[in-house]
């Protein structure tokens, strides 16, 4: 996770900097719109901030769960983690922590009085947008951004085409999310918060000292795209006159790029650096040329990002790394949206994640693929304005200075990109379907196989991250699931006894799928062990002693993702990813669709090969344990 000598001090705080991924499951796709005679028990409309935003300040806000709630779930997470004495020393520091009159209740009190304040719709939102994002250092690319790769469009092999259509159809949505249209999402029939969506177009982060911040710009004076296409930018506008380009006149912007780039100076290279080095380069780059400031502000200003490639990936390897990372040079880390369009038409996007969870993005995805693979959109119009002009090249004054970053900022992205290995395990045996016919939620299930491939691969469980969505409450992220259990190391030992018959092992994997969706539940109803924990030492006087609690090497141990996981899954996507957050672990995102798994694996050099084979091996196992459960067909008369 961490890369830069200077940093390296850092990695204890894996837990406060772990970057959150949100599973769909916990975030269905938007529901149709709610009748006002059928608004959920609790909540309320307000009509004047239009649909999108009409349930907002209805939303209850983020609970502060009791210290008797949060220590002993932590104690029990730590319980399959730790040997006999290491768990009596955790149990000790817990007992100092919430004894009468110990530091715990203290700070308990001043969490629930920073929750109660009614000026705070969220104890815990500025806190850690900054500990997890603004004020993390280390490259966004590859530690921070996430990809999706969508599914092939057979009709669309012309990138022009491609790039076009995938435009059209995200101009469709961000029509609504401008004026406010979009209908909520529902978790469990209850809508969730939407409040992130005003960070999806037109906005970028923006690197600085000693904290990067985001910036928005206003949607009806910025009305236009950025193509990338040979490291140069293209400004196309993708509304004249107060009408919107047609599919057909995108595509012919988009054509007049491919025709009109020559190779320039890797200038979006600079956005892959360490985030002390690129603020001080982008100073430098200002410093450089007033051109430059109108230069960054038309990037970063832009409803989103085209990026397109001079590269034609064929393996899903290929195509994970060119969506997740690229040359490091085509693109613009910093902003929020960019769709990626290579030269034989296959497509995909990325993300920025600082103020934004993948759930937002992913719906967008799902959107624009499915207006383009269902023929939802009319994208037929043939007619072109003659009045149209090409599209402007957004021109940065590159000084030796300024190319002398550039130059290191190369380098220094080859160098990390170069540490990682990825690996694509795509699954085909079976999928979402016959795992509900076991009776499992299909997460947990998932859950449960990254669990077997980590033991068959290094017979042991280690700290295990999954995302839970929190969105159902005002300014809600993320919450940390930790998987690793009791139940889950048991039956992980289980399936390499061979004392042990099936009926026994099935028995303990119910028992561990039992645990995990306990856990997942607790935790996106705000009651997760990490971000309480995170929130109490958060207020700490200056010179407070830190209780023995956070001194524990348990605490530490617990929340360093050896295993960082999440799932966001999609028929229109054949894959998903991002990195590991310690040296020491694995990032495995994951899609679970219909008749298919689909699992990316990244390490630093740990063997993501072998975790795919592990993988593999263990999704097999789990089918062969639990296929003789099923109910057998009755016969037909």
């Amino acid at each position: 996770m961490f890369t830069f000598a200077p940093l390296r001090s850092h990695r204890a705080l894996t837990s406060t900097l772990q970057r959150v991924r949100t599973p769909t499951r916990l975030a269905m796709a938007p529901a149709k719109r709610h009748s006002s005679s059928n608004v959920p028990s609790g909540y309320s409309e307000d009509n004047s901030k239009g649909p999108m935003l009409r349930f907002q300040d209805s939303l209850p806000r983020l609970p502060v769960p009791t210290l008797e709630e949060t220590t002993k779930r932590y104690l029990k997470s730590l319980h399959p983690l730790l040997s006999q004495s290491e768990f009596e020393a955790s149990k000790k520091a817990v007992e100092e922590f919430v004894k009468p009159g110990g530091a715990g209740h203290r700070l308990q009190e001043k969490l629930i009085a920073r929750r109660e304040d009614p000026k705070t719709k969220n104890w815990i939102y500025e806190w850690w947008n900054d500990a997890a994002y603004l004020t993390y250092r280390d490259p966004v690319v590859p530690y921070v951004s996430y990809f999706y790769s969508h599914r092939d469009d057979r009709n669309r092999r012309d990138p022009a085409k491609r790039a076009a259509a995938i435009s059209t159809a995200t101009l469709e949505f961000k029509k609504q999310v401008d004026s406010g249209t979009l209908e909520p999402e529902y978790m469990k029939k209850l809508p969730i918060c939407m409040d992130s969506y005003k960070w999806m177009f037109n906005a970028s982060r923006v690197a600085a000292h000693p904290k990067d911040h985001p910036v928005k710009y206003s949607p009806e004076d910025h009305k236009h795209i950025i193509a990338i296409r040979k490291n140069q930018f293209f400004k196309i506008p993708h509304e004249v006159a107060g009408k919107q380009l047609n599919t057909s006149e995108l595509e012919k912007q988009f054509r007049r790029v491919y025709e009109l780039a020559e190779r320039g100076p890797a200038v979006g290279a600079l956005t892959t650096e360490n985030r002390d080095v690129w603020a001080d380069a982008r100073k430098i780059l200002l410093d450089a040329s007033p051109k430059n400031k109108a230069a960054l502000e038309a990037i970063e200003s832009a409803s989103f990002v085209v990026c397109l490639d001079d590269a034609s990936p064929v393996t899903l390897e290929e195509r994970a790394h060119q969506y997740w990372h690229g040359d490091g040079s085509n693109r613009w880390f910093d902003k929020p949206l960019q769709f990626i369009v290579n030269d034989n038409g296959t497509a995909g996007f990325m993300g920025e994640h600082s103020m934004m969870d993948g759930t937002p993005t992913h719906r967008l995805n799902d959107y624009v693929n499915d207006l383009i693979f269902n023929n939802k959109l009319d994208f037929s119009d043939p007619s072109i304005r003659s009045n149209l002009s090409d599209p402007q090249q957004v021109r940065f004054e590159i000084t030796p200075k300024v190319q002398a970053e550039i130059d290191r900022a190369v380098k220094d992205f080859n160098d990390v990109i170069g540490q990682h290995q990825l690996a694509v395990q795509a699954y085909q045996g079976y999928g979402k379907g016959l795992i509900k016919k076991f009776k499992c939620s299909p997460d947990a299930y998932v859950q449960m196989i990254i669990q077997l491939a980590y033991f068959k691969m290094y017979g042991q469980n280690r700290p295990t991250y999954e995302s839970a969505a929190t969105r159902r409450f005002q300014l809600g992220r993320t919450e940390t699931c930790r998987t690793v259990s009791d139940e889950s190391t048991a039956w992980c030992r289980s399936m390499a006894d061979p004392s042990l018959d099936d009926k026994q092992r099935v028995d303990l994997f119910r028992k561990a799928i039992n645990a995990h969706i306990e856990y997942i539940g607790a935790a996106s109803d705000g009651k997760g062990v990490d971000r309480h924990l995170f929130g109490l030492k958060k207020l700490l006087e200056p010179n407070e002693e830190v209780p023995a609690i956070y001194k524990d090497p348990a605490y530490g141990y617990s929340s360093s993702w050896y295993l960082s996981t999440s799932q966001l899954s999609s028929e229109f996507f054949n894959g998903y990813g991002w990195s590991q957050v310690i040296d020491d672990g694995f990032g495995i995102a994951y899609m679970i669709n219909e008749n298919s798994l689909n699992f990316n694996i990244v390490s630093k050099g740990l063997g993501s090969d072998r975790m795919s084979y592990y993988l593999n091996e263990a999704a097999g196992d789990m089918r062969d344990l639990l296929i003789p459960t099923l109910e057998a067909p009755k016969a037909k008369l």
